[in-house]
Parts: C-alpha cells; sequence; structure tokens
C-alpha cells in the first residue's frame, strides 16, 4: 500500500509541475513573456485547486481506490498528449484538464490510508506519501530540465510522461482494494437516492464545520500563501538562472530543484520539531526561515542563490507538513475529508494564483520585487499564526513520545 501510494505521488506530481524548468522555452516559443508563460503551470493547479472537493466527495459515493487509479491513468494519457499540442491555447487547454485529472489524488489518498490503516502505521504511510510528493515534484522538474536542451520542451514533457506512465503501473498494480463506496453499497437498494440525500447533507454540514473553527482558517490562510510564494519563486527561477548575469544552460539550471530533496527530509522531521517547540512557534518559526531563504537569492552570486532555494524549500515544507497536520489534528471528527479537501483546495488555489502574479511582478519589475511580494505574503501568513492562534490549547507537549509527535504532524492529510 505504501509503495502503491509512493509512486501514485511521484506520477502525479513529476506530471503536474513538468512544465516549470522549461518555462524560459515555452516563453521564447511563443513569444510570451514570464507571466504568459507561467500560465502552463498555474491553470493545472488552479484547475486542479477547484476540482479537488467535488471529487473527493465523489469518492464518498464510488470509493476511494477507483478514484486513485482513474486519476493516476488519466493524468499520464493528458501527459503524452501534451508534446502534441499544435498552439499554446491548447496546451493550456490539456493541462487544465491533466490538473482536473490529478486532483483525485491529493484529494484522496490520506483519506484511503486513514480508513485503511487506522491509526496504526498511518504517520509512516502518510510520510511515504509527502516523500513520494516531493520526490515526484523534484524528478518530474530534473527530467524536464536535463532533456530540454537537447529534445526541446517537448521531448522533455514526453519523458516526464514515460515516468508518470511507470509509476502509474505500479499503483494499479499494487494498491490493495479500499472500502466500497456509497453507490456500490447502495446499487441494489431502492432506498439508494435516500442514503445518497442524506450523504449529501452530511458532507454540507461537514463543510460548515470546517470553516467555523479559526484555528482552521489560519491554517488554509499558511497553505494559500506559503505555497503561492514559493510556486512564484520556482516559476521565476528558470528565468533568473538562465538570464543575464548568470547564464546557465537548462541542464544546470534545472538542479536548482535538488533543492527539493531538502524538502522531504524536513518535512518527514516536522514532527520533531512539533514534539519539542508546538505547532505555534514551530509554524511560525518554519515561515520566518522560509523568508530568510528568499533574502538569501537577492545577490548575483551563484552559490547563495544556490544556499537561499536550499534553504527557503527545507522551510516551505516543514512549514506545509506542520500547518497540514494542524489542520488535520483539529478537524471536527464529522468534516475531516472536508477540512482536508478545503487545505489542499488553498494549497493549489495559492499554487495557481501566486505562481501567475509572482511571474508577473519578475517579468515586469525583477528579481528584487518578487522577494519583496513573497516574503510579505510569507510575513502575513507568520502574523496570521502567532495572532489567530492560541498556544495554551494547541501546542504538542514536548514530553510526547516521538511516535506520537510525528502522527500529530502528518495525520490525516497530506
Amino acid at each position: 500500500m505504501t509503495i502503491a501510494v509512493a509512486a501514485a505521488g511521484i506520477s502525479s506530481f513529476a506530471l503536474l509541475y513538468a512544465p516549470q524548468p522549461v518555462l524560459p522555452q515555452l516563453a521564447e516559443q511563443y513569444h510570451l513573456d514570464p507571466g504568459g508563460a507561467s500560465l502552463a503551470v498555474s491553470v493545472a493547479t488552479g484547475a486542479l485547486a477547484i476540482a479537488v472537493l467535488p471529487i473527493a466527495v465523489l469518492s464518498e459515493v464510488v470509493g476511494r481506490r477507483p478514484v486513485i487509479i482513474a486519476s493516476v491513468v488519466s493524468a499520464v494519457v493528458f501527459g503524452f498528449l501534451l508534446p502534441l499540442a499544435p498552439s499554446y491555447p491548447a496546451l493550456l487547454v490539456l493541462r487544465a484538464l491533466q490538473g482536473v485529472a490529478i486532483a483525485g489524488f491529493p484529494g484522496v489518498a490520506a483519506a484511503y490510508l486513514a480508513e485503511r490503516l487506522g491509526k496504526a502505521g498511518l504517520a509512516a504511510a502518510v510520510g511515504a506519501m509527502i516523500a513520494g510528493n516531493t520526490v515526484g515534484g523534484m524528478v518530474g522538474r530534473l527530467a524536464a530540465g536535463f532533456t530540454a536542451g537537447p529534445f526541446g520542451y517537448h521531448g522533455a514533457l514526453l519523458v516526464v510522461a514515460v515516468i508518470g506512465l511507470v509509476c502509474a503501473v505500479v499503483t494499479v498494480v499494487a494498491l490493495p482494494p479500499g472500502e466500497q463506496g456509497t453507490f456500490a453499497i447502495t446499487s441494489g437498494d431502492g432506498r439508494r437516492s435516500e442514503v445518497l440525500r442524506g450523504h449529501g447533507q452530511a458532507v454540507l454540514k461537514g463543510l460548515g464545520a470546517a470553516v467555523r473553527k479559526p484555528v482552521l482558517l489560519v491554517q488554509y490562510a499558511v497553505a494559500l500563501l506559503a505555497m503561492g510564494s514559493f510556486v512564484a519563486l520556482y516559476n521565476a527561477a528558470g528565468f533568473r538562472l538562465t538570464g543575464e548575469p548568470l547564464d546557465l544552460s537548462p541542464a544546470i539550471a534545472s538542479l536548482v530543484f535538488l533543492a527539493y530533496a531538502m524538502g522531504a527530509v524536513s518535512s518527514a522531521t516536522a514532527g520533531k520539531l512539533v514534539g519539542r517547540f508546538g505547532r505555534r512557534r514551530s509554524l511560525a518559526g518554519a515561515l520566518l526561515l522560509t523568508i530568510a531563504g528568499t533574502a538569501l537569492t537577492l545577490p548575483d552570486s551563484l552559490p547563495l542563490v544556490i544556499v537561499g532555494f536550499v534553504v527557503l524549500t527545507g522551510a516551505f515544507f516543514a512549514a506545509h507538513a506542520v500547518a497540514n497536520g494542524w489542520a488535520a489534528a483539529e478537524a471536527p471528527e464529522n468534516a475531516r475529508g472536508q477540512v482536508g479537501g478545503l487545505y489542499t483546495l488553498s494549497y493549489y488555489l495559492g499554487s495557481s494564483i501566486g505562481g501567475a502574479v509572482g511571474a508577473t511582478v519578475y517579468g515586469h519589475a525583477g528579481w528584487t520585487w518578487l522577494i519583496a511580494l513573497t516574503a510579505a505574503w510569507l510575513a502575513l501568513a507568520a502574523v496570521a499564526v502567532l495572532k489567530g492562534t492560541f498556544p495554551a490549547s494547541h501546542v504538542v507537549k514536548a514530553s510526547f513520545a516521538p511516535s506520537d509527535a510525528v502522527k500529530a504532524s502528518f495525520s490525516p492529510r497530506r
């Protein structure tokens, strides 16, 4: 099960962010500014954000496993269609459809694991899922960056589609059956419509509960602002590294995505931070450290830029792990799926809007103004954490065992 979900994460996030390292090539091919080119990323993450809640609700009816399988398979199909797009608008349409397809995995996978595993083994499985997501994002970007030079962006996207296909096959073969959905259970029952109507009312009630607690609203805000900042920086990174004065080749510039390895480490160890310092201080500290990392990238010095990306990437993923785990821990029992869905929606809405706005600011005003913008977003998120939460009832005590701290950080949603 862990292998299947990790493979699905690698496939989904390799495909989702594959165009990011080739944005400069897209801009050159279609005569676009950085903001226009960044739409190749933003339309997919925006479509994912819009689709994640409806697909999560659909999984309640048809079951989690069919949704996950359909997600990874259809995302790969669109991956193979992307290099065949005859124009940039056609490519954007395919990317939007691919984003909808990918939404079935992040919106459903953690709920599937929670239902299959219960508390036993859940933290390790969710940690593996997050690691798979992170590795997928890194592998997809690196593969596209290294192959864009000899094969162009068409060949780069095709290579990532092949990687996605291999991982999708692993998922289809290895993913164990889950619970039956409401539709399957009641397919022969004359009261099916009554059951489904009652289920729909429960979903709406859960959505109401998911937006009533201020501490949950803070986590949604952190997801929106932090992810928006993160994707904005990486969307513009290719332009900064391949342009003057750094003037790197696309393959060498793509090495910046190796910083994702630090993200995999920091997200996996965030539970220890929570156990020692509590969620409030850990999250605010991670956001402030992300700001420090962005500041390091300001000078036109390649070593400082590299160190800056390593710091901001590790700090961002630590913040994401803490905020995600905090949202899951505070979710009302009747709204766990809805809280996870709203967190995921905020996360990818931030990716879509922040990524496009950030690339536009970079294209018109340069890297310094982009850093100022993203630092302001991150500072606003930190203020929300410090002002909108109450440490007395939300800190995890240091006396908790390490395994409990890890569970608090990762259960149950990405």
